[in-house]
């Protein structure tokens, strides 16, 4: 999972379609930025460089084990996959499908587009100061598609059918279909060198690389480690892309550290106590609530929720339908319409958040009303492996509840459709419980890793015990639970899914039939449906706009007739604070970004922050 929302988050940013050798590659529309660009429109290219910065990773990681992001076993720390790695392409944050040169100075596609050309920049250096060659590109691939790193690997590099090295700095990968996003998956391929876990003049396979340190390309090398515990990034004098366009301005601390805490409740009171500078919110009422004080009033800390274009996030309660009695969509039906959303939002979220109605939330992917003829069209060949009503009705949208006792829509309204969809499936209440014919009780197991969804299952919890199903809300370490989520360990468990701004082949991992049976995948719920499989097969083949937002309208709809998940919420700004005083950043905020990404990239230190970091240094 950690491994996919990076690739998934570089993919998403990366693309194009040139028959000539270009400088960029972009999937649909116009490329920004012509040869020969200064930089990007985002970042202050006089940025100063200097200082530090200290953070929280935004995600639930408790603990790290090793320095490869790329293998499924164990934990990898936060930052790497960004700071120490680099691929042929590099996104931008102001065009959604767009990449320009990084490793690869060029890139041409062949004109059958089946196959596409990157000529590496004769500039790029790994930080053991060796030139990166042609043969490191294919070492990389050829790992990253073996049986040792993680499956998500291969199932993104899945239609390249193989690299080959046409010259030393000359790079070929073939296609096994024409798909506009081909080339920016190739393009984002992460390249380290071939003598990374080398052994005796022989490289050991992917997963055995568990400590060595890793030799990429990047503008940071890992610094000052408390294994386990916190991780310091040191910026690379020497790094070989520093007068670059597409990193002019950028990566400007020369040390980036991350520190991990157990728990959100240590953590945020670790930043009031001064022991990091920075920290992304997710809770709303903690950011209403908690981030309050003396150093708010006084100004010394800031808190900012910050405007962004991303496409919204998917987040849920997804069930594993690997269990029986999750495979039966009228009882997945029926637990969601025990969830009152509008009650929790009222008085735990001070009405902060809009429901999740779909799968690509926010966009113009999302699926509205009945199918459009468009639609229809693609949906028509599946009609046999499709419920009647896809093709009829409008496209579900998750429960509400009304206080208004005439509405039809109260709780107790809901619940009563709750009874009736579950009594169709097979369970009824008696003695004492919601059973089935062989008198087996219905109980879920909410998993957990950090506690903080308890105030959630909580009252949802009393809403399923009026239909007679017992709830286990359990809370594991993230290590526990992630390992989990590998096997497929769990009956229902939160997840946020990243949203992208052009989703393709990533969602082959997401609800492919192949990637439910792969463990380690992102298909944690467990589709296998032909249907959905075809209209996969569709969405990745689309090569205009158009007709990728058509088929997406026609996979959201499908999926939410599949009643797979119990949709959450999702808010539209980034919650952000940090420390006053040390840090600066453009006046220009980009359209889609994540904000860790975007203050460890774009912003700078401010000249006490400089000054201080350079004393400590002495």
């Amino acid at each position: 999972m950690r491994i996919f929302c990076f690739l998934a988050s570089l993919i998403s940013l990366i693309a194009a379609m040139p028959a000539w050798a270009g400088h960029a590659y972009a999937q649909f529309g116009d490329i920004k930025y012509p040869a020969g660009f200064q930089h990007f429109d985002y970042v202050n290219p006089a940025a100063p460089k200097g200082g530090d910065i200290t953070l929280v990773p935004p995600t639930r990681l408790s603990n790290f084990d090793k320095y490869n992001p790329f293998t499924l076993k164990g934990s990898a720390p936060p930052g790497l996959s960004s700071l120490v790695f680099e691929s042929l392409l590099t996104g931008t944050l102001d065009e959604p499908t767009t990449a320009y040169g990084l490793l690869a100075q060029d890139v041409t596609v062949a004109p059958d587009k089946l196959s596409a050309v990157f000529t590496l920049n004769p500039l790029a250096r790994f930080h053991n100061g060796e030139p990166v060659l042609a043969a490191d590109v294919k070492h990389s691939f050829d790992q990253l598609t073996s049986q040792a790193a993680a499956p998500q690997y291969r199932t993104i590099f899945g239609d390249i059918k193989g690299v080959t090295v046409l010259g030393e700095r000359v790079v070929r990968f073939d296609f096994r279909r024409v798909n506009a996003e081909l080339p920016l998956i190739a393009g984002s391929l992460p390249v380290f060198s071939r003598k990374w876990g080398m052994d005796n003049s022989k490289s050991k396979p992917l997963d055995q690389i568990v400590t060595d340190t890793p030799i990429g390309s990047g503008p940071y090398r890992i610094g000052k480690v408390n294994f386990g515990k916190d991780i310091s990034y040191e910026r690379d004098p020497a790094y070989w892309a520093r007068d670059l366009n597409v990193r002019r301005g950028l990566f400007n601390f020369d040390r980036i550290t991350y520190k991990i805490y157990k728990d959100n409740t240590a953590q945020l009171e670790a930043f009031k106590a001064g022991e990091f500078d920075y920290i992304q919110a997710f809770v709303a009422r903690e950011w209403a609530r908690a981030y309050t004080g003396k150093a708010f009033d006084k100004g010394t800390l800031i808190k900012k929720e910050l405007q962004h274009g991303n496409a919204g996030d998917f987040q849920g309660f997804l069930f594993n339908l690997r269990r029986d009695k999750f495979k039966d969509v009228r009882v997945r039906e029926a637990i969601e319409l025990a969830m009152d959303f509008e009650w929790l939002n009222r008085q735990l979220f001070y009405n902060a958040y809009t429901r999740v109605s779909g799968y690509f939330v926010g966009s113009d992917f999302e699926a509205k009303g009945k199918p459009s003829p468009e639609e229809q069209a693609l949906l028509a060949p599946l009609r046999r492996q499709l419920p009647p009503e896809v093709f009829t009705d409008e496209v579900p949208q998750p429960p509400f509840t009304s206080l208004d006792p005439a509405s039809g829509h109260t709780l107790r309204d809901n619940l009563r459709r709750a009874r009736d969809l579950l009594a169709q499936a097979g369970w009824t209440y008696r003695d004492g419980a919601l059973r089935n014919a062989q008198g087996d009780a219905f109980t879920i197991e909410f998993l957990d890793n950090s506690g903080s969804m308890g105030r959630v299952v909580t009252p949802y919890a009393r809403n399923l015990e009026k239909l007679g199903i017992a709830v286990n809300y359990k809370v594991v370490d993230f290590a526990i639970l992630q390992k989990r989520l590998d096997v497929f360990d769990f009956e229902v468990i939160s997840n946020r899914l990243i949203g992208s701004e052009a989703p393709g082949t990533e969602l082959l991992e997401r609800f492919g039939s192949k990637a439910a049976d792969t463990e380690g995948s992102m298909n944690v719920i467990g589709i296998k449906s032909p249907a959905v499989d075809a209209l996969l097969d569709q969405v990745i083949s689309a090569q205009t706009r158009p007709e990728l937002v058509a088929r997406l309208r026609a996979l959201d709809r499908v999926l939410r007739h599949g009643h797979y998940a119990v949709p959450h919420w999702y808010g539209s700004v980034h919650r952000v604070a940090w420390r006053a005083g040390c840090f600066e950043q453009p006046t220009v905020t980009p359209r889609y970004y994540q904000p860790e990404g975007w203050v460890t990239s774009v912003w700078w230190a401010s000249p006490a922050n400089r000054a201080q970091s350079a004393q400590e240094a002495r």
